[in-house]
């Protein structure tokens, strides 16, 4: 698909109403209230939290799902996430390479399809515009513009 054609339109389960590129992909159709992820933990979470939404949603139309585990953004796919600790939030971007910031604490290698890097957050103010730089790369990502071959040829 070139940057000039359409991309078709999002499946959404007819169980929890979340939208996916494919018909059918595997998901689990769980729904939790995203104030869940936040019970019990200090105030600091949720704003840190707050801070990496306000991110994603500078880039663009996102939708935040809140799961069992942790916490997705997505805007065609599934870009950004989050499992929040009781000290930190692990903020995480699909990225197509490898990327360098104080606060990245691992990286998985998922090959060509790219970097998942994870950020250790502890308060609002972690989310700097380098991180925001790299949110919006990410973004890209998420809406399908920059693909494994626009990266790896």
């Amino acid at each position: 698909m070139t940057a000039t054609q359409a991309k078709p339109p999002l499946w959404k389960c007819p169980k929890c109403g979340h939208r996916f590129v494919t018909k059918n992909l595997w998901h689990s159709c769980v729904r939790v209230p995203l104030s869940a992820h936040f019970a019990g933990r200090p105030r600091e979470r949720r704003k840190t939290f707050d801070r990496w939404l306000a991110a994603a949603r500078s880039c663009g139309k996102v939708t935040a799902y809140a799961q069992k585990s942790r916490i997705t953004i997505m805007a065609r796919v599934r870009f950004a996430g989050a499992v929040v600790h009781d000290s930190y939030v692990d903020a995480g971007l699909w990225m197509r390479r490898k990327v360098e910031h104080p606060r990245l604490r691992r990286t998985e290698d998922f090959g060509r399809l790219g970097q998942v890097h994870h950020f250790r957050l502890e308060k609002p103010e972690d989310v700097d515009d380098a991180l925001v730089a790299l949110m919006r790369e990410a973004y890209r990502v998420g809406t399908q513009e920059l693909t494994a071959r626009s990266v790896f040829g």
